[in-house]
């Protein structure tokens, strides 16, 4: 059964990329350039820069501004609370870069089904309970949570990363799923061959 060749369900019309601002157009290129295509949230967002914009400098600031956590890091608390949420796009995007960065494609399947199962550090084993009951139960975050955290070595700073994206995908995961955002099919073979020159 194939997948709907939509991008969501909502009938916002996604800008002609003429149309786009010049700063826009110019970070779709680089989108085309690094990866192929330009991700579907891009697009979806697209009908109005005013809301594409804060997501796409949101997202640049927590996935690939300087952090204590790793690339790879911030990756896996996106698959990890995706999974929890169920969210077939994230999964499908984040997964992707989790086989990507790790060169790893095992890893990523795991993180997907089920980041407990995973040869984790114990390090990122905290980092991702912690994200994971952030998602589930954020009304029982105590300190105790927090010095888990300290005790593997993550500081205040690194704390409020972890925080902050797990929250911005728990955003994501929910607007994905009230407009039925469609993942690129170009995300699902990518990757899952370690020997490849891709990976």
């Amino acid at each position: 059964m194939s997948q709907p060749n939509y991008i969501t369900a909502l009938n916002l019309r996604e800008s002609d990329r003429a149309d786009l601002s010049p700063e826009i157009q110019k970070y779709f290129d680089v989108c085309d350039e690094k990866i192929g295509f330009v991700p579907n949230v891009l697009r979806a967002y697209s009908f109005n820069e005013e809301k594409l914009k804060p997501f796409m400098a949101m997202y640049d600031e927590l996935m690939l501004g300087e952090s204590e956590l790793s690339k790879l890091e911030r990756e896996m608390i996106a698959v990890a609370v995706s999974s929890v949420n169920h969210c077939f796009y994230c999964l499908a995007a984040h997964g992707s870069a989790v086989r990507r960065i790790s060169k790893d494609p095992a890893l990523g399947e795991l993180m997907v089904m089920n980041y407990r199962i995973a040869a984790l550090e114990p390090r990122q084993r905290a980092m991702l309970d912690y994200a994971v009951k952030l998602t589930e139960k954020p009304h029982e975050i105590m300190e105790g949570d927090r010095e888990k955290l300290r005790n593997q070595g993550f500081s205040d700073e690194a704390i409020w990363d972890i925080s902050a994206v797990a929250a911005f995908f728990n955003m994501s995961n929910r607007m994905a799923s009230g407009v039925d955002m469609q993942p690129n099919k170009e995300y699902h073979p990518l990757f899952r061959d370690p020997s490849s020159p891709e990976a």
